[in-house]
């Protein structure tokens, strides 16, 4: 399964191209956007998406991951996160991507094992699932973050899925020989 992690944010968006074969994560690939500070909030949206769309074009992911917005004490930086997110989901949903959506807790929780970890855990963290070598932006290692996490909850599903079907069997079998026994 292959998957494309977002970070949102109006002056730098990370993102992170992940692919899962069973229990091994491979980094595909991964960047940031940083529009130009000159540009107004309606045009840093539009050079996002359109770069944000353009790596989606690229690496074709099964899913696409989201940060959910987190509040801060400004109200004009939560609202221009939602911006952000919304272009972000916007051209997702206009290419056909499925959509996942995971707070910031989920995310530090997923990776390290911790739901307060600081950045710099989290950077650890993903350098290291993902062997890669070096230093990584916080934001393309938020991005990657992202992606790791829905892996992660989608692999712990599956479990469940096939757990929850087969116990539907058994019960549509028990029912079949109910119904030919009377």
């Amino acid at each position: 399964m292959r998957v494309l992690g977002l970070d949102p944010g109006s002056r730098c968006t990370g993102w992170g191209v992940v692919d899962r074969h069973g229990n091994r994560y491979t980094m595909v690939a991964f960047g940031q956007v940083v529009p130009s500070a000159k540009l107004g909030l309606p045009h840093r949206l539009h050079a996002i998406a359109e770069r944000i769309g353009a790596v989606m074009d690229e690496h074709q992911p099964e899913c696409v991951a989201v940060e959910e917005a987190f509040y801060h004490q400004s109200v004009r930086s939560t609202l221009v996160l939602g911006h952000v997110r919304g272009a972000l989901i916007v051209a997702a949903v206009s290419r056909g991507f499925e959509i996942a959506e995971y707070s910031p807790r989920a995310i530090k929780l997923a990776v390290t094992g911790s739901g307060a970890a600081a950045k710099e855990q989290v950077s650890f963290m993903v350098r290291r699932l993902l062997a890669i070598e070096g230093a990584l932006k916080s934001d393309a290692s938020d991005g990657l973050a992202v992606a790791l996490c829905h892996l992660q909850r989608v692999n712990r599903a599956i479990p469940e899925r096939r757990a929850a079907s087969a116990a539907a069997q058994r019960l549509e079998v028990l029912m079949l020989t109910r119904r030919i026994t009377t």
